[in-house]
């Protein structure tokens, strides 16, 4: 099996690490990644402007690994031309920050997955609660992925992984077909402040949303429960 791995956390992110280390169980894995940081960049394609190609040496024994100066979606574009064969799946993650609820419209990490089946390439996202790390990912990575390669998905059809933070030995178990909460799970609000030239400057701030509007059975309130979440995303274009 040939493997296509992206990221929208960039090429030096731990999770993209964590993800190809797992990818590797199960056969050929290649690499090509963003540069820089490319969150909320959604299926975002650069158009008018060049990207810088690098191949870059990467951690793990990977077929081959590069760095895109441009976003989750076009390392998924140009990684179809790059690689010496269609690859069978695309793996995107695994993702600093969960991706469920209404913030998958804006996840360059569900972008990239999109990008994917629109190629004709079944994909699979994976996230993590922001700055927990990436333990209970790495423990059951390799049997999620085993099961949802049995599983298959039809034409369109996204896998969406989210997992829990904490401990392994506390993980409350694994909950499939996770509907899409509908809410955010992270709800955003913006700050003002008027700068040393006097320009008035806004930042946007999140926080989690209250359990209970997460709504039982979504992806919200699986991973904020301690489980982790696994459902499809459909591509609205297919």
């Amino acid at each position: 099996m040939r493997i296509l791995i992206v990221n929208d956390d960039g090429i030096n992110a731990p999770g993209i690490e964590a993800l190809a280390r797992a990818a590797l169980k199960f056969g050929e894995v290649w690499v090509v990644a963003p540069a820089r940081q490319c969150s909320g960049m959604s299926q975002h394609l650069t158009i008018l402007e060049e990207m810088e190609l690098k191949a870059v040496d990467f951690p793990l024994p990977v077929a081959g690994a590069w760095s895109l100066d441009g976003t989750p979606a076009d390392c998924v574009k140009l990684g179809l031309e790059l690689l010496p064969g269609r690859p069978d799946y695309v793996f995107s993650g695994v993702n600093d920050g969960w991706n469920c609820g209404y913030d998958i419209a804006y996840s360059g990490t569900i972008g990239a997955c999109c990008e994917a089946v629109l190629n004709g390439v079944p994909a699979i996202a994976f996230s993590a609660p922001f700055g927990e790390g990436y333990d209970i990912a790495e423990a059951y990575m390799p049997a999620v992925i085993e099961e949802l390669l049995k599983c298959g998905q039809g034409a369109g059809e996204i896998w969406n992984v989210n997992f829990p933070g904490g401990d392994p030995r506390g993980l409350r178990g694994v909950l499939r077909d996770r509907r899409i909460a509908q809410t955010q799970l992270y709800k955003g609000f913006y700050s003002a402040r008027a700068d040393e030239a006097g320009r008035q400057m806004y930042s946007q701030t999140v926080k989690f949303i209250e359990r209970e509007l997460a709504g039982d059975g979504s992806d919200v309130a699986a991973v904020l429960d301690g489980y982790i979440s696994v459902g499809k995303l459909k591509n609205f274009l297919l």
